[in-house]
């Protein structure tokens, strides 16, 4: 979903779900959008599994690319600035994955601990931010893990958020909220 000039919008799981119960795994990004498109025309992306193409690893791995490319591959996920979003689905083994250089980068362990870059350990939950020096992510996996890794160019614009509203400034937040109150926020 692109919120841009406007987007009220509610996540919520089905009614047959709120009756039985059951698991349910979710990870929400918010990715900022550049000060030149913070006020584009909202959009939405329906994308389901079967959108995503997947790339085999070794050991009977996978990176599905959801965002970005990785090996020629490209994902469905229209962006706005360069970025990459790869699910991994990672067997015992070790990886090693490269990302542009500059690219913030952060890794999220949906599942299972990996040791990063023959150094520190990464748990279920956890979430390991790196420097922007270097192209390479080496990733040892002890048993099956599942891992979002992430890129993104930097945008490097200021950031105020507040409430639901991601702007620029805190006019730009006072303003949003007046637009809300009004009625004229959807553009």
């Amino acid at each position: 979903m692109t919120a841009g000039s406007g987007v009220i919008h509610e996540e919520y799981h089905s009614e047959n779900f709120a009756k039985t119960g059951g698991s349910m795994e979710m990870v929400q990004l918010w990715v900022n959008l550049p000060k030149k498109d913070k006020m584009t025309k909202p959009g939405y992306q329906g994308i389901v599994r079967a959108d995503i193409p997947s790339v085999e690893l070794d050991n009977n791995s996978k990176l599905s690319v959801i965002a970005g490319i990785y090996d020629g591959v490209e994902g469905p996920a229209k962006v706005h600035s360069p970025i990459n979003m790869w699910d991994l689905m990672l067997s015992t083994g070790d990886y090693e994955f490269k990302i542009p250089e500059g690219h913030n980068c952060l890794i999220l362990s949906r599942s299972g601990s990996v040791q990063i870059n023959d150094s520190d350990i990464l748990r279920q939950g956890q979430v390991a931010v790196f420097h922007r020096e270097g192209q390479t992510v080496k990733i040892e996996a002890n048993d099956d893990v599942k891992l979002l890794l992430l890129t993104g160019e930097p945008i490097d614009d200021p950031v105020v958020g507040y409430g639901p509203f991601v702007m620029n400034s805190e006019e730009e937040i006072k303003q949003a909220f007046e637009d809300f109150n009004n009625g004229t926020f959807i553009r």
